[in-house]
Parts: structure tokens; C-alpha cells; sequence
């Protein structure tokens, strides 16, 4: 159980630096989740909203974040 709670402290630290990189992005001006290419739809009584371009971009961030961490490891 031990390995488990470690985990989960992990999981809540990485969570709460994306968290704050979010409040500062939204700050500074940079458009994450307001890309060309992000539908919205909006109805009478309901928005829709499918960011499909600002996940495609963080995907690409996130793993070139992850492959230079990688090689810098070996």
C-alpha cells in the first residue's frame, strides 16, 4: 500500500503543476483551448466544445518534453 500512496501523491503533484501551467498560460495570453481548428458548437440551450487542434499541439509538446527527458536519462 505504500507504493500505492506514493503514486497517488505523484499523480497530485504532476496534477497541480498542470494545473498551475494552466492559470499562467490563460495570464500571459496564449491560446490554449481557443486554436483555429477547435469546434464549438453552440445551441439554443448547450455549447459543445471539441478542442481537437489544442490537443494535437499539447500531444506534440508533451512528447517531445518526454523524449528529450528521455535521452538526457541514458
Amino acid at each position: 500500500m505504500g507504493d500505492f500512496g506514493r503514486v497517488l501523491i505523484l499523480l497530485g503533484g504532476v496534477l497541480l503543476v498542470v494545473g498551475i501551467v494552466f492559470v499562467l498560460f490563460g495570464r500571459s495570453g496564449v491560446p490554449i483551448g481557443k486554436l483555429p481548428g477547435d469546434i464549438v458548437y453552440r445551441g439554443k440551450n448547450t455549447t459543445v466544445y471539441f478542442p481537437i487542434v489544442t490537443s494535437i499541439v499539447l500531444s506534440v509538446v508533451v512528447s517531445i518534453v518526454l523524449y528529450v527527458i528521455g535521452r538526457l536519462g541514458r
